[in-house]
């Protein structure tokens, strides 16, 4: 059955940040923070076909191949409010190193390493 009432993915994703994110991307332009909130989270993060984790986990990816560490540290910290563990975490930006190359991933494992507020992160 399905949950009449489901969590919006912004919620969970953003959680206590929420406002001041969407803050930011409202000073810099009203129409792109309602574009970014009403289409990328309202309606392609909310539809159904995978579950809140593995979305994160893939934005996750992608933002290291974009090379955007404050996208990347949302996205992060939006993986682990899903559910992720810290291992999933790391495996998501592993699979990158074939594909994006050692410098974007070694700039990706340096946004969870402030991310998790270590001074060594290793692995779990």
């Amino acid at each position: 059955m399905t949950d009449p009432d489901p969590t919006p993915a912004r919620d969970v994703i953003f959680g206590a940040q929420q406002e001041r994110i969407q803050q930011r991307l409202d000073r810099l332009d009203t129409d792109l923070g309602a574009y970014i909130r009403d289409f990328a989270y309202d309606t392609v993060y909310d539809r159904p076909g995978l579950d809140l984790k593995s979305k994160e986990l893939i934005a996750c990816a992608l933002l290291v191949s974009l090379g955007s560490p404050p996208e990347l540290r949302t996205h992060i910290r939006g993986a682990m409010n899903a559910g992720a563990t810290e291992a999933e975490v790391r495996g998501a930006l592993l699979m990158c190193v074939p594909y994006l190359g050692f410098p974007r991933t070694v700039a990706a494992f340096e946004v969870l390493r402030q991310h998790l507020g270590r001074a060594d992160a290793p692995a779990p």
